[in-house]
């Protein structure tokens, strides 16, 4: 996370002592006296903050503050303000402020607003970044999500095996994104223009393995939990795999592929086939980091699938999350980030202890705030279509606090 502040105030005693201030907090202080000396540091690639005296001669804090709004609106800047400056600082507030402290300032506070305003700047950039990605990138930057080096690694891995033809095996943890990450894998490999032929490897039949081989013909054929594919189809699949076939096999694992080679629960010569390139995706237990631009990114996700402005996300909810294991993985935060837009429970135990009625009642909120979404905040338009009388619609509303025009975009 970034620590850099920018100081602007004209007394260079009260510089000296917050950048003093600054510095013990171990923030990498940048001092001037002035918004012009202010001005050339102003950037929208900037990756601190901003703490700004409201009263300087020539431009003052307003000033900066409108500037600064213009440049990115994105970058925090904090006021120190007098006693008689505290009704400016409120309309600075409103015009943008991240926040103000009235002067004279007690470190902690004065810590404890910086570092916040320090944490809403690197999401900030950390989001800029994955968009930034997501339109210029591959498809394993477009894709693949987080800016932790476990998963620069994963991009970088999916990269290198795509180059090959050679089988691939994708593993993780339950809930990872395992089939998106073959499906990274064919669109960056020479064959990324043919068909992925997606399929379940439970059950699957000799012949059932060989017309899916025609239908990937030119492409990549994947099959999920290879583990669980009957013993017959393994033989046949080693068979076809040494014969050559006009498809490149990508399969994807929970399970560890290799023990069950071992304990004599899958083909050991097929598992040494399949691990000719293997993949691993982390953990998010293992990339805390990651978690709040992947919230971040599910959250927008739901919102507009459920016709929602995208909420605020605070500080404090970021952190809780980042403290959890997330056994789930990317699919649990992902069902996360729809509990949070809906307003349901942010826990899933916390769900699991309500009782039947409470747990309808939250599922019965949700949709009332989903159809309000898709229709702008159009109550009438949303009991349509709930087929609810207006009537019904109403008292439901007023039964759950919901109001319309919170729903208006």
């Amino acid at each position: 996370m970034t620590n850099r502040v920018l100081v602007v105030d004209d007394d260079a005693a009260v510089r000296a002592a917050l950048g003093q201030t600054l510095e013990l907090a171990e923030c990498d202080a940048i001092t001037v006296g002035s918004f012009v000396a202010a001005k050339d540091l102003i950037t929208p690639d900037f990756d601190g903050v901003i703490l700004s005296d409201m009263r300087m001669p020539g431009r003052d804090g307003f000033h900066l503050l409108r500037y600064v709004r213009e440049v990115d609106a994105d970058l925090p800047v904090i006021l120190l303000t007098g006693e008689g400056d505290i009704p400016m600082a409120v309309q600075a507030m409103a015009e943008g402020a991240f926040d103000f402290l009235e002067k004279p300032c007690a470190s902690a506070d004065l810590m404890a607003v910086v570092r916040r305003a320090l944490k809403t700047r690197a999401l900030v950039r950390e989001n800029r970044a994955l968009k930034s990605r997501l339109e210029s990138g591959d498809p394993a930057a477009r894709m693949i999500f987080g800016t932790s080096p476990q998963v620069e690694e994963l991009r970088a891995r999916a990269r290198a095996v795509a180059a090959t033809g050679a089988e691939v095996l994708v593993t993780g943890a339950p809930g990872g994104g395992i089939s998106k990450v073959a499906e990274v894998i064919h669109l960056m490999s020479p064959r990324g223009q043919g068909p992925f032929v997606k399929r379940p490897a439970a059950g699957l039949s000799a012949d059932g393995f060989a017309d899916l081989c025609r239908e990937a013909a030119g492409g990549s054929l994947y099959l999920d939990e290879i583990a669980a594919l009957p013993g017959e189809t393994q033989y046949a699949m080693l068979e076809a795999l040494e014969q050559g076939i006009e498809a490149r096999v990508l399969v994807g694992s929970v399970a560890d592929l290799a023990q069950e080679a071992a304990e004599g629960r899958f083909l050991a010569d097929l598992f040494y086939r399949l691990d000719v390139m293997r993949v691993r995706i982390p953990a998010l237990s293992e990339r805390p980091e990651d978690i709040p631009v992947l919230f971040s990114h599910y959250v927008a996700q739901a919102a507009e699938q459920a016709g929602i402005a995208m909420p605020d996300i605070p500080q404090e909810h970021l952190a809780a999350l980042m403290a959890q294991d997330w056994p789930g993985n990317a699919r649990s935060l992902m069902s996360a980030a729809m509990r949070f837009v809906l307003g349901m429970p942010e826990e899933a135990a916390q769900s699991a202890e309500l009782g039947l009625a409470e747990q309808l009642a939250q599922v019965e909120r949700s949709l009332l705030i989903a159809a309000l979404g898709r229709q702008n905040g159009n109550a009438s338009a949303a009991a349509k279509a709930l087929k609810l009388p207006r009537k019904t619609f109403y008292d439901k509303l007023a039964r759950y606090g919901i109001r319309p025009e919170d729903y208006r975009r």
